[in-house]
């Protein structure tokens, strides 16, 4: 009887922890950007940000492509699936949407672009973006375990005295010590 009542608990909690942002939810074409054909084909593709260019009336982001997680957020590896633009109307801050950060974008392919990357030619996928969503940043961080004081357990392991607990603590990591001259 237990079981039955904790079974929608448990399925629920599951389910929570693998969902996206409600604007990244929806059905999208499995294409990734080495593989963009055709048009009028809805995408949902992240990345690292590279550059962001404001213009009179969009702003266009070259976007480094990574492989999305379940949740829509790109996975942190070497692995790059090539480059991408996504453009949408409207001012995106190239100060708030640095180098480095990640984003997700949703939109309709919209051709391609032909753009120079050093020495090369390279053509890009364009997206028109209806959707530029920005990661917070990730931060880095190392756990070390903290004994509590005495902790009265009451029959959960069927031990009835006082014991130690120990909890995770989560702090971030300290910054690179400089070498001294």
């Amino acid at each position: 009887m237990h079981i039955r009542m904790l079974a929608p608990l448990v399925v629920l909690a599951v389910a929570g922890c693998a969902t996206s942002p409600k604007a990244l939810q929806g059905q999208f074409d499995s294409q990734s950007p080495q593989d963009a054909a055709g048009a009028d084909a809805t995408v949902r593709w992240g990345g690292v940000v590279i550059e962001v260019v404001p213009q009179a009336d969009r702003t266009c982001f070259q976007i480094l492509s990574r492989e999305l997680s379940g949740s829509g957020r790109p996975r942190l590896s070497d692995a790059s699936e090539g480059r991408f633009l996504a453009c949408r109307a409207g001012f995106y801050d190239p100060a708030v949407f640095t180098q480095g950060r990640e984003v997700t974008v949703v939109g309709m392919l919209d051709g391609s672009e032909r753009l120079r990357v050093g020495e090369f030619e390279l053509q890009l996928p364009r997206i028109a973006a209806s959707i530029v969503y920005l990661w917070p940043e990730r931060v880095d961080r190392y756990y070390y375990d903290r004994p509590d004081l005495l902790w009265f357990s009451y029959g959960f392991n069927r031990w009835y005295g006082p014991s130690i607990r120990y909890h995770r603590i989560a702090r971030p990591l300290p910054a690179p010590a400089t070498p001294s001259e």
